[in-house]
C-alpha cells in the first residue's frame, strides 16, 4: 500500500498507529461481500447488519482483534454437490469482513435473525480523569 505523504510530515510524530488504522480502513472498504448496513441507534450505539443468508450460527464467528471487528463465515466443503442446483444465485463462499473500531467501542452482542447477522456496538461514556502533574524545582 502506498504511504500517505500526510503522515510522513516531520511535525506528526508518533502517528504510525494512525497511519496503520487508515490503511486497515482502506483495505476493509475494498471488500464487497457480504453486503452490510451500519445503523446509528442513538445513545452512542451502532448496529452493523450483514446479509449472511445460508449461514448457521456455528459457521459464523465475530471477534475483536486490536480495535478491529472481524466477522468470518466458513462453509463446510462438500455439503451439497454442485449438480443439485439448477440455478445458484446465493453465494456459498466463505468470507472475512473487517471494521476498524474507534477507541472505547465495545461489542455488546451479535444476533442471527432471518439471514441477517446483527452486531450491536456501544461507546460507553469515558471516565473523566484529571491528572495533577507535580512540579519539581530545578535545584
Amino acid at each position: 500500500m502506498n504511504r500517505s505523504i500526510l503522515f510522513d510530515s516531520p511535525f506528526l510524530l508518533g502517528f504510525e498507529h494512525t497511519r496503520a488504522l487508515a490503511e486497515r480502513a482502506a483495505k476493509a472498504a475494498a471488500e464487497s461481500y457480504p453486503p452490510y448496513n451500519v445503523e446509528d441507534r442513538g445513545d452512542d450505539g451502532i448496529r452493523i447488519t450483514l446479509a449472511v443468508a445460508g449461514f448457521s450460527p456455528d459457521q459464523l464467528e465475530v471477534t475483536v482483534e486490536d480495535r478491529q471487528l472481524v466477522v468470518a463465515g466458513r462453509r463446510e466443503a462438500g455439503a451439497k454437490p454442485e449438480e443439485a442446483y439448477l440455478h445458484r444465485g446465493i453465494a456459498s463462499r466463505g468470507f472475512l469482513r473487517t471494521f476498524v473500531l474507534a477507541d472505547g467501542m465495545v461489542v455488546e452482542g451479535a444476533t442471527l435473525e432471518h439471514g441477517l447477522l446483527h452486531i450491536d456496538l456501544a461507546r460507553p461514556e469515558p471516565e473523566k480523569r484529571i491528572v495533577k502533574v507535580p512540579i519539581r524545582s530545578a535545584g
